[in-house]
């Protein structure tokens, strides 16, 4: 028996005790359980360690998204009644004539210190979406009932609060995704009932205007169970957009209003978005370089989608059948000729996990459950450990491309997040399944947030670290740019690349807007005269292949990344 079947096997158990006991000491038996098997089996010692950081930050931590000055901001909905953090100096909204409340739903996170500042949203956020623009202003949009046709600006600044436009949507936003856009526009796909898309901020006269995209009424499953909301959104290296809904993708001409390519249904029977929620990401793009304005060379543009579970998952759940997630994964190569499924077995089934771009190119798969769906207690089984995915290793060795590592003791199930932090950890929170917050459910409402390091931050190896990044931190296309770096020992030049990663949003398990390109750097590496090293290559060679606005670099030895350090392109 292998271990995830033997955890599973260990979950079973203490999940049919789950009636007759008290559900915390449930929870803490299997926790406990599963902790002395993973010592017990010293022949597979897991990799990556977690640390937890604030046992309370006053708010569970639905969305999630990293700003350009190196902050957390994160928030979760208006209605779930008193958080448990108040608003700055005595402040209160007033609600009505009658009530007001005092309590923040919003905060602002330090990694570096931890330290928590306490927010103020003034519409409901509840299943919403956003980016960051490209001048680095966190844009947040849609939401439930009043905050539904809202649009909020969050700046990065030291003593800065959200700011909203009340009537900024068009349509009502509710469960829709956005991606930004070459132009550094933001478009907003869907949502709930809404079978059309719109770009964010208004300026021109086609800003003004709903587009339709009858694709997303064409993928729902039943009105009250989509399975098709929170689209995934990837920007294809021609500029088109990928629109996954369900079981199936399109390549959209936002422009024109076109539908240019329709994909093969990905095989397995299973629907992969809200509420039967799985995961995705763009794998990374690896870059040509050319000093020829005439010889630009697009790369492949390849999409990765795992998990979810079957379509009738959600209505089994409400009443108390919790069906098994998927286990399998598909790759699809949007930008071939002849685009086909490339299946593959995860090695723990998942439903509401995150995918997470690392700087080395990898893949972490984290959060979520093993059975049921996203929903109000819909989901059993929690899933205390990532896997790390390997996209570069070749199809004949797939298996070899998944390693499971160190689990977590907290369960990170519906209304959870977690994001990618400069310094190479990923910050994970957030959890609440139940209608409002609830510490004595069987899986309670999680204040708390917690960092998982990954392997290479325990590694023997020595880390590299930028010194410079040249001409500047401000990058124009296919400009010429050199990384100065330090690192202990040799260097290896045959293992050592530059990648530049946009930060996402992150809710509902998408990650809005995340992109990893590898750079197209020369493969010799110079001593400069003070002693440290130097490599060379191009910025992007287009918006199509990198919107504008921030990013972070990170320099690769050995899969050893540097921390990241911030820059910003556009055509200057």
């Amino acid at each position: 028996m292998s271990v995830p079947q033997v955890i599973f096997f260990l979950n079973s158990i203490f999940f049919a005790m789950s009636k007759a006991m008290e559900p915390k000491i449930v929870v803490f038996l299997l926790v406990t359980c599963l902790s002395l098997f993973n010592q017990a089996i010293g022949a597979q010692p897991y990799r990556g360690t977690w640390k937890l950081l604030k046992r309370s930050i006053g708010i569970s931590a639905m969305h999630m998204a990293l700003l350009p000055n190196g902050r957390i901001i994160t928030f979760d909905r208006t209605d779930f009644g008193p958080s448990n953090i108040t608003l700055r100096q005595g402040k209160c909204i007033k609600l009505n004539s009658r009530s007001s409340d005092c309590y923040a739903h919003s905060v602002e996170f330090d990694p570096a210190t931890r330290a928590v500042r306490p927010l103020t949203i003034l519409s409901d956020t509840w299943c919403s979406s956003g980016a960051l623009s490209q001048d680095g202003t966190l844009v947040q949009s849609g939401g439930n009932r009043l905050g539904e046709k809202v649009v909020r600006y969050f700046k990065p600044c030291m003593d800065c609060d959200w700011k909203e436009d009340r009537n900024a949507l068009l349509s009502p936003r509710w469960y829709a995704s956005n991606q930004v856009l070459p132009n550094g526009k933001i478009i907003v796909v869907g949502g709930r009932d809404q079978f059309t898309y719109e770009f964010i901020p208004k300026g021109s006269s086609s800003d003004q205007r709903l587009y339709q995209l009858p694709f997303l009424k064409e993928t729902r499953y039943k009105p009250l169970v989509p399975n098709n909301l929170y689209p995934f959104l990837h920007l294809s290296t021609d500029g088109n957009l990928f629109v996954f809904a369900n079981d199936r993708g399109i390549l959209l001409d936002y422009v024109n209003n076109k539908v240019i390519r329709r994909y093969p249904v990905m095989p397995g029977g299973i629907s992969h978005n809200y509420p039967s929620t799985g995961i995705s990401a763009l794998l990374p793009l690896k870059l040509f370089s050319t000093d020829n304005d005439s010889n630009i060379r697009t790369p492949d543009a390849e999409v990765l989608i795992c998990g979810g579970t079957p379509s009738d998952s959600k209505e089994k759940a409400n009443v108390g059948i919790f069906v098994p997630a998927s286990k399998y994964c598909g790759r699809l190569i949007i930008t071939a000729a002849n685009p086909k499924w490339e299946m593959e077995e995860m090695p723990i089934r998942r439903v509401m996990g995150d995918m997470i771009m690392l700087p080395t190119g990898a893949v972490l798969i984290i959060n979520g459950a093993a059975k049921g769906t996203a929903g109000w207690d819909a989901a059993r089984e929690p899933v205390l450990n990532p896997v790390l995915y390997r996209p570069n290793i070749p199809n004949s060795d797939k298996k070899t491309r998944f390693e499971v590592l160190s689990p977590s003791k907290i369960p990170r199930l519906y209304h959870s997040a977690s994001h990618l932090l400069s310094d190479g950890r990923v910050l994970v929170g957030g959890s609440n399944p139940n209608s409002n917050y609830n510490f004595s459910a069987l899986y309670p409402t999680e204040l708390s947030l917690e960092a998982f390091y990954p392997p290479y931050l325990s590694s023997t190896k020595p880390r590299p670290s930028i010194i410079a990044v040249k001409p500047g931190l401000k990058l124009g296309y296919k400009q010429k740019v050199s990384v100065e770096f330090t690192l202990k020992g040799s260097v290896n030049e045959a293992h050592i690349f530059v990648t530049m990663l946009a930060p996402s949003f992150t809710t509902h398990s998408v990650a809005m807007n995340q992109r990893l390109l590898v750079l197209a750097f020369s493969k010799g590496v110079k001593k400069t005269p003070s002693g440290n090293y130097l490599v060379e290559g191009y910025a992007p060679e287009t918006a199509a292949l990198a919107p504008p606005g921030y990013y972070q670099l990170f320099l690769v030895h050995e899969a050893i990344p540097s921390k990241g350090t911030w820059v910003h392109i556009k055509q200057y």
